[in-house]
Parts: C-alpha cells; sequence; structure tokens
C-alpha cells in the first residue's frame, strides 16, 4: 500500500491497484476504520469502508468489514459525524 497525502493505492486479489482518497478515519468501539472513496469510480459517490488494523513499525493493513452488526454501528458512527457537520 503507497501512501501519498490522503491518497492510497490498494491491490486486489487479482492484482489490480487503484488508487482511493482516504475521506476520513473513525474510532467506533475501539477499533479505527477508514472511509475511502474510489479516485476514477464507475459508482456514484460509493465510499468503502475498511477496518484498519495497526502493525509494528507505524505499519496498517486495511481489511473489509465481514460483521454486519460492525458495518452498520461503522455505519451509523459515520452519518451522525456527517448530519453533526451539516448543522454547523
Amino acid at each position: 500500500m503507497e501512501e501519498r497525502d490522503n491518497i492510497i493505492s490498494l491491490v486486489d486479489e487479482e492484482g489490480n491497484e487503484e488508487d482511493f482518497e482516504v475521506l476520513m478515519t473513525l474510532e467506533v468501539e475501539d477499533s479505527e476504520y477508514a472511509i475511502l472513496m474510489a479516485l476514477e469510480s464507475n459508482e456514484d459517490d460509493e465510499a468503502y469502508i475498511f477496518k484498519i488494523l495497526n502493525e509494528e513499525n507505524d505499519e496498517y493493513t486495511l481489511v473489509a468489514i465481514e460483521d454486519d452488526e460492525e458495518y452498520e454501528n461503522v455505519i451509523a458512527a459515520y452519518e451522525a459525524i456527517i448530519d453533526e457537520e451539516g448543522e454547523e
């Protein structure tokens, strides 16, 4: 994973590389998550949510969220942040 400011490149299982913008990171129930948007997205404003796993030497890995309840909790926290920012 290559990092350039708030742009990261991810490689999928097939070896395809794609650039994403990190829209935000947030903490939910003692875990950290990243909200990403593909720079060359074919979808309209489709964001992706990944769990951030911290490793040694300030390295990290992004992993897909497998648990539906965990995913829904992150969505709810993200929407609350967006709603709060909209009220300011």
